[in-house]
């Protein structure tokens, strides 16, 4: 790995990937893109098709998507794909605001950083592949789950059992519980993701011990240090612009919990937001998701942050 390596921030959606690589962009030399890997992504930023959320990618299946990685990663913008996909004003901002990011990041050289929660299962690969440094976020399953209930987001988990390979590499074990799990059952599908993430992330972590493993709940006590200490480990330049962006986006100033309007947006307390998730989950919801990911959390948290 050197200064030059492309950065991979992810971990499972609601997990504070955003705010990280938000952050980790306020350094000049890195080039913030956005969720290649989701499914609605932008035609101009990711030329392939993604057919599942947290799309698995090995050696096996790379053909589909590594010609795509590549010219991702040298700021090849495909203008007149995002062109013929335009169907509003928002789109056509968007397409600008992308274009200058690949055109700034051609020109000056900068380290394309990747924001992706859906990237969370093909670590190895991005790394082994595309010579990624990767930080994977994780947060507490009762924040993720509380913040996955406030939204009304639930998951359908036909996307990863319509994956064999990750289901042969990481989630059979987990088959009956996820064909067994009710449609609108927010909670208990939060719970389950969350625990087959963070198993396969722990099990990765031991087979890749250079990669970033940063909890949110670190970042938010105390933004400055942590921050600070995760540019030092990518190579990244920590000067007093980046210090007062760290400060800005978590400031005591900033709301304490996020508008539904602004899902995306990295200005919070995030002292004050840490603990929301208490108050908004119910007793019997906390130790239900206690219960479902006890067998991994341990790796994470202690008894006493539940």
């Amino acid at each position: 790995m050197n200064k030059l390596s492309p950065i991979l921030v992810t971990g499972a959606h609601r997990s504070g990937t955003t705010w990280v690589g938000r952050m980790l962009s306020a350094e000049k030399s890195t080039a913030y893109i956005s969720e290649p890997l989701n499914v609605l992504h932008r035609r101009g930023v990711y030329g392939a098709d993604v057919p599942h959320w947290y799309q698995y990618i090995t050696a096996e299946n790379e053909a589909q998507y590594l010609p795509a990685f590549q010219q991702l990663m040298n700021f090849r913008y495909h203008l007149f794909a995002e062109i013929g996909s335009l169907r509003s004003q928002k789109d056509f901002l968007r397409m600008g605001r992308d274009l200058s990011v690949f055109m700034n990041g051609k020109v000056r050289g900068q380290r394309a950083l990747l924001k992706d929660p859906f990237a969370v299962f093909s670590t190895p690969w991005f790394a082994q592949t595309l010579n990624c440094q990767v930080v994977i976020t994780i947060r507490h399953p009762g924040g993720f789950a509380s913040s996955l209930k406030r939204l009304n987001w639930p998951f359908d988990f036909r996307d990863l059992l319509a994956q064999p390979m990750l289901m042969r590499d990481h989630l059979e074990k987990d088959r009956a519980d996820m064909e067994s799990m009710p449609a609108d059952d927010i909670i208990g599908q939060s719970a389950l993701l969350w625990r087959m993430i963070y198993r396969s992330v722990h099990t990765t972590r031991s087979l890749f011990p250079h990669f970033k493993i940063v909890r949110h709940e670190d970042l938010s006590l105390d933004p400055v240090t942590g921050y600070k200490s995760l540019y030092e480990s990518l190579g990244l330049n920590f000067d007093e612009k980046v210090r007062d962006t760290i400060l800005n986006s978590s400031s005591s100033e900033n709301p304490t919990e996020l508008s539904k309007k602004k899902v995306h947006s990295v200005k919070l307390d995030s002292r004050a937001n840490m603990d929301n998730w208490k108050k908004r989950l119910t007793a019997e919801e906390i130790t239900r998701i206690r219960k479902m990911t006890e067998e991994v959390s341990h790796h994470f948290y202690s008894d006493t942050e539940w």
